[in-house]
């Protein structure tokens, strides 16, 4: 469960940015290619908050498609289901990865 690791890392992030400020919302982009389960993170995210002055946040997670572009026609696909890096329209299996891997933490909510 890799889920609980990123939760830290991101509560680090959060307590280095808002100091002693009551957080209500932690906003993420992630990536379809860094499997990550938004339930499971979800509530890894409690877990670790708990106690803290993240207790009572959430987060808000936007998932970022993954697309990749074919280095033989520039034809951009966006996969769906398992990941077949594969050009969807000539079948070419020599793509570059343009979406999909982000994992960035977007914006953090406090209360004023």
């Amino acid at each position: 469960m890799h889920e609980l690791s990123l939760c830290r890392s991101i509560a680090g992030i959060a307590r280095r940015a808002v100091a002693d400020r009551k957080v209500r919302t932690i906003n993420l982009d992630i990536g379809e290619l860094r499997q990550v389960v938004p339930e499971t993170l979800a509530h890894c995210w409690q877990l670790v908050a708990v106690g803290t002055a993240l207790a009572g946040s959430r987060l808000e997670v936007n998932r970022i498609p993954a697309v990749v572009r074919c280095l033989e026609c520039a034809t951009d696909t966006t996969l769906s289901g398992l990941p077949i890096l594969r050009c969807a329209s000539c079948q070419a299996t020599t793509v570059e990865i343009v979406s999909g891997e982000e994992f960035t933490v977007t914006s953090i909510d406090v209360e004023v």
